[in-house]
């Protein structure tokens, strides 16, 4: 709907949409550049019915409300295409949210989802640098190291309150910090200096992974998600960056900040009032993406059937430990983010096995797999022999009084020869790596593993279907019958 009445068009609001790769943010302003309406909403990749919702309650607080609107953000050309609105740069909308309320600012640092961005102004330029083909040091790589110790991003920020120490952690990628973090774990560090050290490895990979030696001084202002909710992350920058309150600028929407810039934009726009834009969203325009397509997995029920009656001929053979007599011999894999225990017979058969998150503590989930396997044991059985591999080799060798350590690559192989004595290729995929171990002649000829990204590991998808809501379960089941596969336009995020 047209407005052209100068009446009606003197109450007209001015909106803001900004689609990041997690939230989504809807601003209202007046003509004064007062917001009257604001929502911060994590969309889970349902960035239509997010925006529907949002708008929706909007509505009951301005019933009749008519406004011009213009959306920015990751996510947010698809959407300007398919309501026919303008869309902004991102960068162009924060600069002109600063000029408005903090036009004194000489560098504006930017975290979000999964992306971050240092800004610098000087003399009426303007010089971005952004981290956009890497998550680690944003708000999804701090979830992430959250979940590790069995807390949230808000769990995360209360622990940091009271830490005393700060231990050296990568944050280029979770590969590398969980590979820091989980000794501390199993080494007893206390979660409130890992929170802390947490926060200082965001503080130090935007620095130099951003900055790339460029000072960063005078007026700084914080925005995005995480420096909002964050109070010790922001403390760390404060800290790390020697500035003063004065040069320190935290403004009061700064979740909202994009938004808010892409709002007061949005002048000499189309005018136009809920139920138009909610039609437009709610009709058959959808939010087109850009990237190319593949087949799907499996075309048909039946070829799935297929495909795992052929791959479940290869099952470990199975024995009831609790009928069991002899011998048996005991391994455990205390690995990055899991706990695995097994227990086999003098035949090799399996008798009792146990898989379980770490939990922030691989010593305690290894005992509670070991109280729940000594339940079921019957007297007439003899653990012969005992075995640990893994990240947390040396902690439950000590503290269990393991009789072997062994390397993870020469376990993966034993294992696999004991199957299939003419293995000469084995991939493994674990929580934080990826291994592709080649066999020649008996022995293992090369080992290529993946240690300088997490992208596409267990942590990968564990994080990336946790985006989406869903467990990574529900997230493989999708993935199957889906009828079609993206094929990425740009690298994968890693975490």
């Amino acid at each position: 709907m047209q407005y052209h009445n100068p009446e009606e068009l003197k109450m007209t609001y001015r909106m803001g949409i900004d689609i990041g790769s997690t939230t989504a943010k809807v601003v209202l302003v007046d003509d004064r550049g007062n917001i009257i309406f604001s929502c911060y909403r994590r969309h889970f990749s349902e960035i239509k019915k997010t925006v529907i919702d949002i708008l929706g309650e909007a509505k009951k607080e301005l019933s009749g409300a008519v406004f011009r609107l213009m959306i920015t953000g990751s996510g947010g050309v698809a959407l300007a295409k398919a309501v026919g609105v303008t869309f902004i740069q991102e960068v162009v909308a924060t600069a002109n949210a600063i000029e408005v309320t903090a036009p004194q600012t000489n560098v504006a640092i930017e975290l979000g989802g999964e992306d971050a961005k240092i800004i610098y102004f000087s003399d009426g330029n303007m010089e971005q640098r952004m981290n956009g083909v890497c998550a680690g040091g944003t708000g999804s790589f701090i979830d992430q190291m959250a979940s590790l110790l069995q807390t949230d991003a808000e769990g995360l920020n209360e622990l940091a309150k009271a830490y005393h120490v700060i231990y050296p952690i990568a944050s280029r990628c979770g590969v590398f910090a969980k590979t820091d973090i989980q000794p501390l774990i199993n080494e007893g560090a206390k979660k409130e200096d890992l929170a802390a050290s947490i926060f200082q490895a965001v503080v130090n990979q935007t620095i130099a992974g951003l900055a790339c030696g460029k000072p960063i001084r005078g007026h700084v202002v914080f925005l995005g998600g995480p420096l909002h909710f964050l109070s010790e992350l922001r403390a760390r920058f404060v800290e790390t960056l020697k500035l003063t309150e004065e040069t320190t600028i935290i403004p009061k929407n700064s979740h909202l900040f994009a938004a808010y810039g892409t709002a007061i934009s949005s002048k000499d726009r189309e005018v136009l009032d809920f139920d138009t834009l909610l039609n437009r969203l709610n009709g058959e325009s959808a939010l087109v993406s850009e990237v190319s397509r593949m087949e799907p997995l499996f075309a048909s029920q039946e070829e799935y059937n297929q495909f795992s009656e052929r791959h479940n001929k290869n099952k470990v053979k199975r024995k009831s430990l609790r009928t069991y007599c002899g011998d048996a011999f005991l391994g455990i894999d205390a690995g990055s983010t899991t706990t695995k225990v097994a227990l086999v017979g003098e035949d090799g058969k399996l008798l009792y096995s146990f898989y379980s998150s770490n939990e922030g503590s691989p010593l305690a989930v290894a005992a509670k797999g070991l109280n729940e396997m000594y339940e079921q044991m019957p007297p007439e059985v003899t653990i012969r022999n005992s075995c640990v591999t893994g990240y947390g080799e040396g902690l439950l060798k000590e503290a269990l009084h393991m009789d072997m350590g062994y390397i993870e690559t020469v376990a993966h192989y034993k294992a696999a020869q004991f199957f299939r004595p003419d293995v000469d290729f084995i991939l493994d995929i674990g929580g934080q790596d990826m291994k592709c171990i080649r066999i020649k002649d008996g022995v293992i000829d090369n080992v290529l593993l993946n240690e300088a990204c997490s992208s596409g590991c267990g942590s990968f998808i564990e994080t990336f279907a946790k985006s989406l809501n869903y467990d990574v379960a529900d997230f493989a089941k999708v993935a199957l019958f889906a009828k079609s596969r993206l094929i990425w336009a740009r690298v994968v995020r890693c975490l």
